[in-house]
């Protein structure tokens, strides 16, 4: 079995601006990733299988919900906190992240922020132990990056809402218990619900075929004439409010979570670069080879920076969604750009499961167009500073 060697890059020491908490919270899910993930990373990516033995670990670690109060059983912790489990789960796979990033962002955070206290008893405390998973339904096949454009709708049948329409590209979908779901009412208001695998008319079909993510679960949300219980919608939200608070927390997270996967793909290349020997010497002893190292470097440098800033802000609820976009945007590119320098490190091996370098890239071309495009993000930013819509 591989061993897995991961170094984590702190060229600036960020570690001193990290609180004893924060260190001992990413040490242990650190040495779970490398424990757990790591080892079987690779043949579920091959395989396109999701490691679903995984989610008891998850949420042994406290990757479920980190930020909702003890309470609900949530871990209880700061922004910062979250964003570093995001980093290294990241660091082991997109696809664990993003199991863990909308169980708790997607998930649990409206269930929290919107849901009834009977919602909050019912379903905090099992998402928070795994016992019950989550997915979240917004986007559909005609409507993404304009979600206010959806058709999937609810009519009012007196003692319940009935529920038609469809949602895809949704992670953990294929194996979630509940799915938190948005649309329209009669009077044209976004509402958020639950609504309940085993209710009958509702299915998740799995998304096959996909070249990246493909140790993730993806699937789609089907719901034909599926009775919902009037209790099962949050009674505290109406609206796109609802759901684009939901992506802030989980943009917020991505923006740790791809500094993550440039790691990895940082540390395997310096590593092989100083193993690889061609022309008498290793490649590492190459100006060119130095270049990409120092460049990868420098960027991750600079994510970390941004990303423990905009946790500083988010903690003292200062952040705002563009600053949030900004951060996004910058680091799944930096990351992605990252990946492909390593791959060209490695060399021919960069392209095989020897090394993590392929299955980020692929991963991050996902990461890059999900929960807001590139180019969404570079808008929802230069709206912010010009306060002149190009959306329309």
């Amino acid at each position: 079995m591989k061993t897995d060697h991961f170094l984590a890059p702190d060229y600036y020491l960020l570690d001193e601006l990290l609180s004893e908490e924060h260190r001992l919270v990413r040490d242990s899910v650190r040495a779970w990733v490398k424990k757990e993930v790591s080892p079987v990373i690779e043949d579920a990516c091959q395989k396109a299988v999701f490691p679903k033995q995984l989610l008891k670990g998850l949420a042994q670690v406290g990757a479920f919900g980190p930020y909702i109060p003890a309470e609900y059983g949530g871990g209880g912790l700061d922004q910062i906190a979250y964003g570093l489990i995001m980093q290294e789960l990241e660091r082991g796979d997109s696809g664990i992240r993003s199991t863990a990033s909308v169980q708790s962002s997607l998930v649990m955070y409206p269930i929290y922020t919107f849901g009834s206290g009977e919602q909050k008893k019912k379903y905090l405390p099992a998402l928070a132990s795994g016992e019950m998973m989550g997915c979240f339904g917004l986007t559909e096949p005609d409507f993404g990056s304009n979600p206010a454009g959806m058709v999937t709708n609810i009519k009012d049948k007196g003692d319940h809402f009935l529920l038609n329409g469809a949602k895809m590209w949704i992670s953990n979908a294929p194996f979630a218990d509940i799915a938190v779901v948005w649309a329209k009412d009669e009077q044209g208001d976004i509402r958020g619900l639950v609504a309940e695998r085993g209710m009958k008319g509702f299915t998740t079909p799995e998304t096959h075929n996909k070249w990246s993510l493909r140790a993730s679960a993806t699937g789609e949300l089907v719901f034909d004439n599926v009775k919902i219980p009037k209790a099962n919608v949050f009674p505290g939200v109406k609206g796109l409010k609802g759901p684009l608070s939901c992506l802030n927390s989980a943009r917020y997270g991505i923006a740790w979570g791809a500094i993550g996967a440039a790691m990895d793909c940082y540390d395997s290349a310096l590593r092989y670069s100083k193993q690889r020997v061609q022309f008498g010497k290793p490649i590492a002893a190459f100006q060119l080879t130095q270049k990409k190292l120092a460049e990868m470097l420098t960027e991750i440098t600079k994510a970390q920076l941004l990303a423990w800033r905009l946790g500083v802000m988010k903690n003292e609820n200062k952040a705002t969604p563009a600053q949030i976009s900004m951060a996004k945007r910058n680091n799944v590119n930096m990351a992605l750009q990252i990946a492909r320098d390593a791959r060209q490190i490695h060399g021919a091996m960069g392209i095989t499961g020897e090394y993590p370098i392929m299955r980020h890239m692929m991963n991050l071309e996902s990461v890059i167009t999900y929960e807001g495009t590139h180019d969404i993000h570079l808008l929802i930013t230069g709206m912010d500073v010009t306060g002149e819509n190009a959306f329309m």
